[in-house]
């Protein structure tokens, strides 16, 4: 089973939260792992939430909380650091900083996500790890300085995305997909049914899965988009579905 290791890692940080009453966390999760680990708790008596600590990160970790504490009392900075590194004559790209960092000793999932804009990078990790990824001197070939910025001060990444606004009948996977990458219902139906169609990066072989606001869809060939916002009817009884298209 894909993601079995991982499934049992989170039982016991579940169950460590429930006996400590404290906040437990995985590593670095990519979005299918998120997926997995979201789908195993979805009916399970407890407290989880993903942070990558910055609402536009993809690499994020799976944070279980106690009883005494609400979602919205959780604080990324208490678990997530952020490293700013810049570049001197010249623009390393994710690949040199991602090398640079792994150099360094670090495992991948100690890291979250790389975002490069322009000569600097913003680089999203563990507390246990961010000393020793301030110290970073060189990316490929450039020279860089590295610090530590509360999270509060990293700038929000560019976003290439264009929004489409439609209705459907019913938000279910087909109806969806179906309009946002402008195929017919018998074709995302075929499309579905070939396990070319991923809901929050796992596949789903059900037409008629419900879709949510912030649920990420794919659809092999044809591109991803995330669902921004479901709600209010057409005058014909339809439901409006907002949602954006990864360029």
């Amino acid at each position: 089973m894909e993601h079995e290791a991982l499934l049992r890692r989170t039982e016991d940080l579940a169950a460590r939260c429930d006996r400590s009453g404290i906040v437990t966390a995985t590593v670095f999760l990519t979005p299918a792992e998120q997926g997995a680990v979201a789908q195993y708790f979805s009916h399970r008596p407890c407290r989880l939430i993903f942070s990558g600590g910055h609402t536009d990160c993809e690499r994020r970790a799976a944070f279980f909380l106690p009883d005494w504490m609400e979602s919205e009392d959780f604080e990324p900075a208490d678990h997530i650091r952020c490293i700013r590194i810049t570049a001197y004559y010249g623009t390393p790209g994710h690949r040199d900083y991602l090398g640079a960092l792994l150099a360094l000793g670090v495992r991948r999932e100690w890291i979250g996500d790389i975002w490069v804009l322009g000569q600097e990078a913003w680089v999203f990790c563990l507390p246990s790890v961010a000393g020793q990824l301030s110290g970073l001197e060189q990316a490929g070939r450039v020279n860089v300085k590295a610090m530590e910025v509360p999270l509060s001060a990293v700038p929000a990444p560019e976003q290439n995305r264009k929004p489409i606004k439609f209705t459907v009948q019913s938000p279910r996977l087909d109806a969806v997909l179906s309009e946002i990458f402008r195929i017919s219902r018998t074709a995302a139906v075929k499309l579905i049914a070939a396990g070319a169609a991923n809901k929050n990066h796992l596949q789903c072989l059900k037409n008629d899965a419900p879709i949510c606001e912030g649920d990420v869809l794919s659809l092999k060939g044809h591109g991803k988009a995330k669902v921004t916002e479901i709600g209010g009817e057409s005058r014909k009884g339809r439901t409006y579905v907002t949602a954006e298209i990864y360029l």
